[in-house]
């Protein structure tokens, strides 16, 4: 029995938790949560954490305005170094997203967030492929949530860069059989709670197709930091999944 005095090792941080870039991270109230967490509460969370950097966005822009929850964001991060602004546009109004893309374009916003659940999308709608066109003409990254094997198929052959954001460990297999066909495609690491799935990954398709998300501030980043740490990759494969391949995606 350990004395009293004593603590686990995995309790302290170490070089291979040190997370570059979490791109799944959102402030604002959310329907599924009873609370509105403020930004300077998410900035204390990712302080205390292995994570350094992170892409943002307020929640007012999906759930409530695309034009003043993308200007609210771009104010808000302007002071927050560790923090770069994601867009978004509310894809069952595409007539005016050319407009909303070009004015994050033009502030330097490489990321676009699709909400297709909130905003009851389907792969197959005139708008959301409008949106997804613009989008990829102007080279942004799109951050997607929903099943990859609903809007995976509709994404292939446009050269296009996807981060699915919602891939489960049970939809894996699908996600690799697209992935070996679109370079672009990649996903988080938050869902695939399998005890081989980050594994399966980088020994299928390689490093390149997995990047971190956590989803702060909704859900707990210490999990997703230490089932990165634990992974049996090298140390290479959990540095280009941990901060390289974001880093490439915003050169």
């Amino acid at each position: 029995m350990s004395a009293p005095h004593e603590t686990y090792a995995w309790l302290h941080p170490t070089p291979q938790e040190h997370i570059g870039w979490d791109v799944d991270v959102l402030y604002g109230p959310w329907p599924r949560h009873h609370r509105d967490t403020t930004l300077a509460e998410v900035r204390e969370r990712l302080r205390a954490s292995p994570v350094a950097g992170a892409l943002a966005l307020s929640t007012r822009g999906p759930l409530f305005d695309d034009a003043a929850g993308n200007a609210e964001t771009l104010r808000d991060l302007a002071d927050c170094p560790e923090l770069l602004p994601v867009g978004t546009v509310d894809v069952r109004d595409a007539l005016t997203a050319e407009e909303r893309l070009d004015e994050l374009t033009a502030a330097g916003v490489r990321f676009l967030r699709l909400f297709t659940i909130e905003q009851a999308a389907d792969p197959g709608f005139p708008g959301y492929r409008r949106v997804v066109r613009l989008a990829v003409e102007r080279g942004m990254v799109l951050l997607h949530d929903g099943d990859p094997r609903r809007f995976g198929p509709p994404l292939t052959g446009y050269g296009a860069h996807v981060v699915f954001l919602d891939l489960h460990a049970y939809l894996l297999a699908d996600f690799l059989l697209l992935a070996r066909e679109e370079p672009g495609f990649k996903a988080t690491t938050r869902m695939l709670s399998g005890p081989d799935s980050i594994e399966r990954v980088v020994d299928s398709v390689g490093p390149r197709h997995l990047v971190f998300g956590s989803r702060t501030p909704f859900m707990d980043l210490s999990p997703q930091t230490l089932k990165l740490r634990y992974a049996d990759i090298s140390d290479d494969d959990r540095a280009a999944i941990a901060t390289k391949n974001v880093e490439e995606l915003l050169a």
